[in-house]
């Protein structure tokens, strides 16, 4: 179970989300696009971490071979997706992290039971579900 100062600062990270989705909107002059891309290169950044969580599951060694290699794998994609987000128009961007946290969720589904952590699962699926609609709020602000 995640302790509490795990969830505390899990919460406090959707804080520049919310902030800078509002933003989007409030600011309808130019700022408007510096917001998101703020938000875009915010939830970027989350993006990496969450991958980033599957390369030290795996540096444990716990695992059998090709499952580490698994975990190695999926660890680098969220990178380079996120990367790719930066690439494109902001608003395009931000809706492909939306669903690249999603598809992050949906692999820690898969993981996290087998590894014993099933109980980190439901605060992550709020993060998700409050980035996510971040993301798809500063893509609807451009």
């Amino acid at each position: 179970m995640p302790t509490l100062w795990a969830r505390r600062l899990g919460y406090a990270g959707l804080l520049p989300f919310m902030g800078l989705a509002l933003a989007c909107w409030y600011f309808q002059d130019g700022l408007h696009l510096q917001w998101a891309h703020a938000l875009l290169a915010y939830a970027a950044t989350i993006a990496s971490f969450l991958g980033a969580i599957h390369w030290g599951l795996a540096m444990r060694g716990t695992q059998e071979p090709d499952r580490s290699l698994a975990l190695f794998v999926w660890g680098v994609m969220p990178s380079l997706l996120a990367w790719v987000a930066l690439l494109v128009p902001t608003e395009m961007g931000l809706w492909g992290l939306a669903v690249l946290l999603w598809a992050c969720y949906g692999v820690d589904l898969r993981v996290y039971p087998r590894l014993g952590l099933q109980d980190w699962l439901p605060m992550r699926a709020v993060l998700t579900q409050v980035a996510s609609v971040c993301c798809v709020i500063g893509a609807l602000a451009l």
